[in-house]
């Protein structure tokens, strides 16, 4: 058989409604190798059109689907058979393996990776994907990501720079890099579902250097954490309630500012005091008790309808952002009325009291969470040292209880 025509393609439809038996029309020549068909089969209502890959190998005849007709076009079938299914037959590949061999563009590779981090249950893909949107409007998001250089990113990277957001810089300078380190692996990885090919020879944000790290070390001593306490007890500026509450757990327990933050009714366990985690940071689940100070604290709250403890003031369907909550500590500390404190200052600053009260540092770890690298611990150890962390909250427990009623101290006039 010749080459197909659109015409008689639509004699061939007109045909099988007819007749009602299924049709085969083949495009050029090819038997016994390999070519693209157009199998018609009649429905109750219509003619069904599919566009087939058709290879024969080892004398069996296998099948891969491009398109229906008429939404894909005899010219686009023709060009998706050649750029795709073609070459593999020609070199006696299997065609049920054959997959779009267009290079990704930036728009391909940006929306792959952030789907990957949707997939793997990472809480950063949001910020990741406002981020990388604004990047791929910069460099042009039909352009091949193969394309971008260098030179290019430096030129995304320089603007934030330079209106004095170096966090910022350096934060998108990790999205693209790892952007394009996923799509540099995702080619070889059987389990990636991304339809793209990129052809990456080289990752362009490989040889950014970073924003040079700055290790905190700020911590409240005593009269500070009495100071920062009575301030969220009693404002003097009117403040939503929730976030004065949500910062106040955080100082008691030391956790993870984003995990206090999106505390929901389902992962508190009030009879038991503890708070329990599927998933966190670290990717590993994570339970820990309260003390009985922090415990009062979460039963004193109402959580709102959608079951949030500490719910945003301008969406209450959403937990606060820490983002908001560092906001919210930002201007308080400019106020001069709060310690110059971060939240994650309240993490380091509960690490070090409840060493001061008595608890060890391992149970410490164990109830903030931190990964444990030697390997007893991350493969063998599989003991919940619960006990240990209830006993380590009550000896913290009572160290703040005796913080928490000291007397005020007097100014000097």
């Amino acid at each position: 058989m010749g080459s197909l025509t659109d015409g008689a393609i639509r004699r061939a439809i007109k045909e099988v409604e007819l007749t009602g038996k299924q049709r085969t029309l083949s495009d050029g020549e090819g038997r016994g190798v390999g070519r693209l068909v157009l199998a018609l089969r009649p429905m109750p209502t219509r003619v069904l059109s599919e566009w087939m890959a058709q290879q024969w190998r080892d004398g069996k005849r296998i099948k891969a689907k491009l398109g229906d007709y008429p939404s894909m076009s005899l010219a686009a079938a023709r060009e998706v058979f050649k750029r795709d299914y073609a070459d593999s037959i020609q070199k006696g590949r299997s065609i049920k393996i054959a997959t779009d061999t267009r290079p990704g563009t930036v728009a391909d590779l940006f929306e792959g990776y952030v789907a990957f981090l949707k997939e793997t249950g990472k809480s950063s893909w949001k910020e990741t994907e406002k981020g990388l949107n604004k990047v791929a409007d910069t460099l042009g998001r039909n352009r091949l990501a193969r394309e971008i250089e260098p030179d290019e990113v430096t030129e995304v990277l320089r603007p934030i720079f330079d209106r004095g957001a170096r966090a910022m810089a350096d934060h998108v300078r990790s999205y693209i890099r790892a952007a394009y380190s996923w799509g540099m692996k995702s080619e070889l990885d059987y389990r990636n579902t991304s339809p793209r090919c990129f052809r990456l020879v080289y990752n362009p944000a490989a040889g950014i250097p970073t924003e040079p790290k700055v290790v905190g070390t700020r911590w409240l001593n005593e009269e500070e954490f009495l100071r920062l306490w009575r301030w969220l007890d009693c404002p003097d500026t009117p403040v939503h309630p929730p976030y004065l509450r949500a910062v106040q757990l955080l100082m008691l327990t030391g956790q993870r500012v984003e995990e206090i933050a999106r505390l929901h009714v389902d992962q508190w366990d009030a009879p038991e005091r503890i708070i329990d985690w599927s998933k966190t940071k670290n990717g590993a689940p994570h339970a820990t008790p309260v003390p009985s100070l922090a415990a009062e604290l979460i039963d004193s709250i109402k959580p709102n309808a959608h079951g949030w403890f500490f719910p945003s003031a301008q969406d209450p369907s959403r937990p606060v952002s820490h983002g908001t909550l560092y906001a919210f500590m930002w201007r308080q500390r400019e106020r001069g009325v709060i310690p110059v404190v971060t939240n994650r200052d309240l993490r380091r600053t509960w690490k070090t009291l409840a060493g001061k009260a008595g608890v060890p540092k391992e149970i410490r770890d164990r109830i903030q969470n931190h990964a444990l690298q030697d390997v007893s611990s991350k493969n063998y150890d599989r003991w919940t040292y619960m006990p240990e962390k209830r006993a380590g909250m009550a000896r913290w427990d009572k160290f703040v209880r005796a913080l928490l009623s000291r007397k005020p101290m007097k100014r000097a006039a």
